[in-house]
């Protein structure tokens, strides 16, 4: 039973990653995913194709910082996220046009929509050098995933998490969604 459910979570994870993908919010080979299950943390390979992702290629990392052979660039960064949150049970990284452009200068994304500032009435947007991003990128996120839904690292793109595979999915589309609204009113 156990290794039923954790086959049907890794199903669900490949299959909303590729929905990041289908809808705009990554290309072919960007941004990355995992799941908490107990103490061990299923990731996305580094550089993987959403089109072709499968779930038997999911790389076990642990709780503990264990970082397994093939695991995306941003492993630590997602095993840092469920240290800091212990309800979180899936991230998501994206890399959503609308949200990227509207956090250019740094400053905390508001949304101008209804269902955006429902949803998060700020974004934090974290601001870490290119050279640094590998040795900053997980504290800083983490640290910002655990007041909030979404954090938008300049430049680079959205990180979300959520207590399940659906949820953080969802805040990383509406996330989005209210960026484009944004982008939208302001060219009005």
């Amino acid at each position: 039973m156990p290794e039923t459910a954790l086959a049907e979570l890794k199903g669900q994870l490949v299959q909303h990653y590729r929905w990041l993908r289908q809808y705009g919010c990554n290309d072919s080979h960007s941004g990355n995913a995992s799941l908490r299950w107990h103490d061990q943390i299923w990731v996305t390979p580094t550089g993987c194709c959403a089109d072709t992702l499968t779930a038997e290629m999911l790389v076990l990392c642990g709780l503990d910082g264990q970082i397994g052979e093939g695991a995306s660039l941003d492993a630590p960064l997602h095993i840092a996220t469920y240290q800091s949150n212990p309800t979180a049970k899936a991230v998501f990284h994206s890399h959503g046009p609308h949200a990227i452009a509207m956090t250019m200068s740094g400053e905390d994304f508001i949304p101008v929509d209804f269902e955006g500032q429902y949803y998060f009435p700020m974004v934090p947007v974290i601001s870490i050098d290119y050279a640094e991003y590998l040795e900053k990128s997980p504290s800083a996120v983490a640290r910002g995933l655990a007041s909030h839904k979404v954090v938008i690292v300049r430049g680079h793109g959205v990180y979300a998490c959520a207590e399940t595979i659906n949820l953080a999915y969802k805040w990383s589309c509406s996330v989005e969604l209210s960026a484009k609204t944004a982008w939208l009113t302001a060219q009005l």
